[in-house]
């Protein structure tokens, strides 16, 4: 294995281990379909830095970080539902995007590319999964209870609003690290998908949270190396894996 391929598999298992814990907090927020429309808010921002001459990545992560600010506000300041808002702010950026970015970019944005990635790349991806792992573990019981009652998590000291925008700020930063590979159309289903599987067959929290991880790290490692080998395009090929573990999982049967 050359250099070039082990980044691109240690980085696969960091965007892995970071949509595995986050997705199962979206999949409880039941944000399974806003997920997905999230993930095409990257769309302008990488538009935008192709037009530039930019990193198209760093335009679709400081889009997507934008666009997620943008809806916390406008759902505290309006009567509007999340999903709603979500999908006014998710309609805009899709028609930008398409505008801005044209032929094979157009492509490869929604898709996912192939091909190796630079040292840079490798470190900083690492370095944004470690943070959003970071605040997941730490953060769980917090969310956890903000889920199940705002209030209750306010009188135990928790500013819900803060932690919210929190959450979806990493949740963004996930939703970048899978872009390179994955492509907007896809990334978010990498969140839902291994964590739509951890529920159905963990017991516990933790359990959900490790099971999830491990679907997506499988995924996304497994998916890598087929796409490698048959030289096909990687975000495919890692979202079958991921809907295959799916599969599995409702033969079995919970026991409580």
């Amino acid at each position: 294995m050359t250099v070039l391929e082990a980044s691109v598999l240690v980085l696969a298992v960091g965007t892995g281990a970071a949509a595995g814990l986050v997705g199962c907090f979206a999949v409880m927020r039941r944000m399974t379909l806003a997920a997905d429309a999230i993930s095409h808010i990257a769309l302008p921002g990488i538009g935008v830095a192709i037009l530039l001459h930019f990193h198209p990545i760093l335009g679709g992560v400081v889009a997507l970080v934008l666009g997620v600010v943008l809806v916390w506000a406008l759902e505290r300041r309006t009567s509007l539902s999340t999903e709603t808002v979500i999908g006014v702010v998710f309609s805009t950026a899709l028609a930008a995007g398409s505008l801005l970015t044209k032929g094979d970019q157009l492509l490869e944005a929604l898709f996912g590319g192939s091909g190796g990635v630079s040292a840079t790349e490798t470190i900083i991806g690492l370095f944004v999964a470690t943070i959003v792992v970071g605040f997941v573990l730490r953060q769980r019981h917090r969310l956890v209870l903000m889920l199940i009652s705002s209030d209750i998590a306010r009188t135990s000291g928790i500013d819900v609003a803060r932690l919210d925008l929190r959450f979806l700020v990493v949740f963004a930063l996930t939703i970048g690290l899978g872009l390179r590979y994955l492509g907007v159309l896809l990334i978010g289903s990498l969140a839902i998908i291994p964590a739509a599987t951890a529920k159905r067959l963990a017991l516990s929290l933790n359990g959900m949270l490790a099971i999830a991880v491990a679907v997506s790290v499988f995924s996304t490692v497994a998916g890598t190396y087929v796409a490698h080998e048959l030289h096909r395009e990687t975000g495919p090929i890692v979202i079958l894996f991921a809907s295959g573990c799916f599969l599995l999982s409702l033969l079995s049967r919970r026991t409580a």
